[in-house]
């Protein structure tokens, strides 16, 4: 069952079926636009109780139900100055040391540092020998992701790819999975030194999207990179801020240099993950 789940994705068409569900999520037909967001709701379990506005049918299409704030304070942030918070609710897909620029991604496979970033050279040398948390975003979970600390954005690229399934399935049979997929790679300045926040998309994942720059997926093919240090607007985000979002459901990847963070030991792969606890802590010297 597992391979022929693989191999169907090789075989899909994986950008035209996400676009098109994408066109399907946007539409604002009121019988269509309810059932679609009734049937997910049943189908996922999803609590709406926390959402701002509980009532599905007020919400004008899928991707708007789906983006869905919570309520105020549904979400602490963690309050200590050395508390790196969860950026978002889910599970740890892996986390650990980038070891050789390499990242665990599951049972024996891994991937390029430098490939997850593009081929930017410069920012894979700023996460040699660093620490790395793979958070995965179910169907059912919150799909906006927040800063794990208070960070100014450098720069963001957007990077083309294959939008491969996200799950646990996929991640431990198809080689270079978040390093293949498109994704959006930011890089911030905070007082650990740099952090990376990477948006990854997947199949069905209609679109990503930042707070700062709206949507960014799918744009113009080809790597597009922004640096935000030659503007003349300065994008400050603190801790617990929203920073982006998915249209459907993927992965966030946070990244720090070597000997900035210590991940929570309570942490390992499918540890159920909330937006705002702490999920590591600053190391001393950072």
């Amino acid at each position: 069952m597992n391979i022929a789940f693989i191999i169907m994705q090789y075989l899909l068409p994986q950008h035209l079926l996400s676009r098109l569900v994408g066109k399907l999520a946007e539409t604002e037909v009121p019988w269509l636009k309810d059932l679609l967001i009734s049937r997910f709701i049943s189908q996922y379990q999803v609590d709406m109780s926390e959402a701002a506005d509980p009532d599905y049918r007020n919400y004008k299409n899928f991707n708007a139900f789906f983006t869905r704030a919570l309520k105020d304070n549904a979400r602490p942030i963690a309050p200590g100055p050395q508390d790196i918070a969860c950026p978002a609710d889910g599970a740890i897909s892996q986390l650990g040391k980038i070891i050789d620029g390499r990242i665990f991604q599951a049972k024996g496979q891994d991937y390029s540092l430098l490939q997850l970033l593009g081929g930017d050279r410069e920012a894979a040398a700023l996460f040699a020998g660093g620490s790395f948390a793979t958070v995965y975003l179910s169907p059912r979970d919150y799909h906006r992701v927040h800063m794990p600390l208070a960070g100014t954005l450098q720069s963001m690229s957007y990077v083309p790819g294959a939008l491969f399934s996200v799950n646990t399935t996929t991640a431990e049979n198809v080689q270079g999975l978040f390093a293949r997929n498109e994704r959006a790679v930011c890089l911030f300045d905070t007082e650990a030194g740099p952090m990376a926040v990477i948006l990854v998309g997947a199949l069905i994942v209609a679109g990503i999207e930042t707070v700062w720059d709206g949507q960014i997926a799918p744009p113009p093919s080809g790597i597009k990179t922004t640096d935000y240090r030659k503007g003349a607007r300065e994008i400050h985000l603190e801790k617990g801020a929203e920073m982006g979002r998915f249209k459907l459901g993927s992965t966030a990847i946070v990244l720090f240099a070597k000997d900035r963070a210590e991940w929570a030991e309570k942490f390992a792969a499918t540890t159920p993950t909330r937006l705002g606890e702490v999920l590591g802590t600053l190391r001393p010297d950072a």
